[in-house]
């Protein structure tokens, strides 16, 4: 899937695609066709960077109640014969997401439309999670036959069968399934549950990987194998030098970190910084100045695994590097420094934003210690990553950290977080939005009488009624 194209944030399709409090105010006081068509655009070409984790769906289904918008274009995009074509969950995932939520809200036409897309699109097993969310028995039971119809009745079939039942993450539909009493549904429905079982049963029981007895070089070669491989294993070969190490093999291990292969070096690395082994910075920060990027890469995340104080101490002496070990010193201090990092950790800040834009992954550990160390001369910089990212996670960090700096947070943009995609920042704008304003007083109202709301948003926002009862 491509990174998705974001408008400026000063245009309405903009403000809709980063999920901001404000689209939603800005589409309802827009012409209703372009509020929709900015809308529709943002459902069917998904702008979070990733989908899995940022929040829109829930956002955007309110939207579409407040509009009176149809769902005609959903209904185009879903049944597209693009949708046998390109079969990536990305593609369909946001708009079927919010079709659960409005189905939630008593849109029947959603709830259709998810059944007939259950029955017929590639991405079903998605719809069918929605539904099994929202419909009644009845109508799951009207898709038994539908859905096993996808799967022949024969041993590939059986296995593919099993495979969807094994991995789909709502059961209902298959429980309810499962206890029909035509052969060719419930019968079929419980031989693929138990052969789902019995595959996972059979993978357990042969587990790969370190075994009891294990020495400190067989842990080692066997994070040398997964990297041949291409698979990371030296954190949880990490893990298992601790359970087998003894003061011994101290020197082995530190000659590993220092000249070993790749992965037995990542490994080693990752186990002395655990180990808080003082000689750990020292080879730490050779990794990352002479060896590959895979040990630079492993040395870096194990010295951000470091917790004790020495770490801080070398990480204010490495700040001002300009390589991946700076940045990650930056965020060290950023999470565990004291006042006297400020300065530091807000020069990496602005540097950070002004050399790699408002969305530079090291943002978020330097916004969350902005806000940790309460800075306040950051308020400036952190409105800047509020208005301009694309992230809705770093959005609501950056939000936090204002909550911290900025006076001026619960008359601005604590107002316009009421709105916001995601529940953590509404949560946040509940428990500091200036309740003297007419607008807050309504939305906390509406937030606490929607069904759909989170409780620890509903939680914080009739807290803030009950102490400012005489306000709302």
């Amino acid at each position: 899937m491509f990174d998705p194209v974001i408008a400026p944030s000063g245009t309405l399709l903009g403000l809709l695609q980063r999920g901001r409090g404000d689209g939603t105010l800005h589409a309802l006081a827009a012409p209703r066709a372009e509020a929709l068509a900015a809308l529709n655009h943002c459902v069917l070409n998904d702008p979070r960077h990733d989908w899995q984790v940022e929040n829109r769906s829930l956002y955007y289904a309110r939207l579409y109640l407040d509009l009176h918008g149809s769902l005609e274009e959903i209904e185009r995009h879903l049944c597209d014969t693009d949708d046998h074509v390109d079969t990536e969950e990305g593609r369909t995932g946001l708009a079927l997401a919010v079709l659960g939520h409005l189905a939630s809200y008593g849109r029947g036409d959603a709830l259709a439309l998810l059944r007939r897309y259950a029955t017929t699109g590639a991405n079903w097993a998605w719809a069918l999670d929605e539904l099994a969310l929202r419909d009644d028995d009845a109508g799951l039971r009207a898709l038994a036959a539908p859905i096993l119809g996808r799967f022949p009745a024969t041993p590939e079939g059986d296995a593919e069968l099993a495979v969807a039942v094994r991995d789909s993450f709502e059961p209902r539909p298959w429980r309810l399934w499962a206890e029909d009493p035509r052969e060719a549904v419930g019968a079929r429905v419980r031989a693929a549950r138990e052969a789902g079982s019995f595959d996972r049963w059979q993978r357990q029981m042969r587990p790969s990987g370190p075994r009891p007895g294990w020495s400190v070089q067989a842990v080692l070669e066997w994070a040398d194998q997964g990297h041949g491989r291409g698979t990371a294993l030296h954190v949880p070969a990490a893990r298992c030098l601790t359970a087998v190490a003894g003061p011994e093999d101290r020197p082995a291990i530190v000659e590993a970190a220092r000249s070993g292969t790749d992965g037995a070096r990542c490994a080693a690395l990752h186990y002395l910084a655990q180990s808080r082994d003082a000689v750990v910075l020292d080879l730490i920060e050779t990794a990352v100045t002479v060896g590959s990027a895979t040990v630079a890469e492993a040395a870096v995340a194990a010295f951000e695994r470091m917790c004790g104080e020495e770490a801080v101490d070398r990480a204010r002496s490495w700040v001002q590097r300009p390589d991946a070990l700076g940045a990650s010193a930056a965020g060290v201090l950023a999470c565990r420094g004291g006042a006297g990092d400020a300065q530091l950790v807000l020069g990496a800040l602005r540097e950070s934003v002004r050399a790699d834009g408002p969305d530079a992954p090291r943002l978020w550990t330097l916004v969350d210690g902005a806000g940790r160390l309460g800075i306040g001369c950051a308020a400036p910089v952190l409105r800047h990553v509020y208005r301009e990212t694309a992230s809705s996670h770093l959005r609501g960090r950056a939000a936090r950290a204002l909550a911290a700096t900025d006076p001026s947070f619960a008359t601005g943009f604590a107002v316009e977080c009421l709105w916001d995609c995601e529940e953590t920042t509404r949560e946040l704008a509940a428990r500091h939005a200036e309740t003297g304003d007419v607008r807050v007083a309504e939305r906390l109202r509406r937030l606490a009488a929607d069904p759909a709301e989170e409780a620890e948003v509903q939680t914080a926002v009739r807290s803030r009624i009950g102490l400012d009862r005489p306000a709302v």
